[in-house]
């Protein structure tokens, strides 16, 4: 991952109120970012990381309602 690569990444994470008490589960819009990253991973290689991140991803999106 190049620089630019680091700093766009960066900028998808969303600022935490250390203050807010955190739900026990994810909402929906985080499971989604979830999926979503999890799906890129999973595209980027054939390692053991990217079989992983696809089974995970395959299992969030079971478990979850569509992003439509």
């Amino acid at each position: 991952m190049d620089a630019n690569e680091h700093t766009a990444v960066a900028g998808l994470i969303p600022t935490q109120d250390d203050a807010a008490p955190r739900l026990a589960i994810l909402t929906l819009d985080e499971a989604h970012d979830l999926l979503r990253l999890l799906q890129l991973l999973a595209r980027e290689g054939a390692d053991e990381l990217s079989q992983e991140a696809d089974w995970f991803a395959r299992e969030i999106a079971a478990r979850i309602p569509s992003d439509n």
